[in-house]
């Protein structure tokens, strides 16, 4: 099962969409942060939404989407870009809560009480950031009420995760549809009404079904044609170079503490679990460019 990204627009113009299988990537993340059922629906979630968010941008340019809620899961940080990668992390990877009619409830998990929080990186010196209040702490209704409050722009959002009864990810994915100015608002009503009569996302795929097939039954009476495919996959960042500049951050006072008392430092990046070892050797050169600066 390859994770791709499928974009669609209507011959008009007046709408388009976007589809995803977030699959493997939503596996790799889940695998990393050893997370259970509730925070692998919804960081799966969260990591299919910024997906898509960031398909909206342009070449090089990616975003942040960090939900902080008052739910166990704590916050949920997600990251993608413009080319396909993605990478996040829930704080607190383990917390559970009870089945809602035999499902995961993700809007208790994540709590009904809270933010979301969208910072776009465009390639300006400032970053371009939007928040609002969590809608329903079910993520996908979320990203949907940002983009009509902080962005007017009427959308169409669902994500979904389906786990099997041991935990593990057998699909995860999800689409976006947005009507463009000027808006006809019939035509998104009409889409959420279809919405409602098809299995879930996560379902088709299961099902063999891919993303540009359920595009296509999305938009069953609109013309249209399609307008690019892209891979999706699960990176980090981060780097041993990076880590020693959050390292020196910490001043020379802790860097001295932490030579005395410890003898070095671990860093692990919060992402992706990866560990940053900094000896003896590492930190007294830290320390010396400390001074060189003063």
């Amino acid at each position: 099962m390859t994770d791709i990204l499928h974009r669609i627009i209507a011959d008009d113009g007046r709408l388009f969409g976007l589809a995803c299988n977030t699959t493997d990537l939503v596996k790799e993340a889940c695998r990393k942060h050893d997370v259970g059922p509730t925070a692998a629906a919804a960081l799966g979630r969260a990591l299919t939404g910024s997906a898509l968010l960031a398909a909206l941008m342009k070449d090089g340019q990616h975003l942040q989407l960090k939900f902080e809620g008052s739910g166990p899961l704590g916050k949920i940080i997600t990251e993608a870009g413009y080319d396909g990668w993605t990478r996040g992390y829930v704080a607190n990877p383990q917390a559970d809560v009870e089945l809602k009619n035999g499902c995961i409830d993700v809007a208790a998990g994540l709590g009904r009480a809270g933010f979301l929080t969208v910072t776009k990186d465009i390639g300006v010196k400032h970053k371009y950031q939007g928040m609002i209040q969590l809608y329903t702490s079910e993520i996908g209704e979320d990203i949907a009420y940002y983009l009509l409050e902080s962005e007017q722009t009427p959308s169409v959002v669902a994500l979904s995760v389906h786990l099997q009864p041991d935990g593990t990810i057998s699909a995860a994915g999800g689409y976006l549809i947005q009507a463009l100015p000027p808006v006809d608002e019939n035509i998104l009503v009409n889409l959420e009404t279809r919405v409602q009569t098809l299995p879930r996302f996560s379902e088709q795929l299961i099902s063999g079904r891919s993303p540009a097939d359920i595009l296509a039954d999305l938009f069953a009476d609109i013309p249209y044609h399609t307008t690019a495919s892209n891979k999706l996959y699960y990176q980090c960042s981060c780097s041993r170079d990076k880590m020693e500049k959050a390292v020196f951050s910490l001043g020379n006072e802790e860097l001295r503490y932490l030579l005395e008392h410890e003898g070095g430092a671990d860093v692990q990046c919060e992402f992706c679990r990866d560990s940053y070892r900094f000896n003896r050797e590492d930190l007294e050169k830290l320390l010396a460019m400390g001074k060189q600066q003063h």
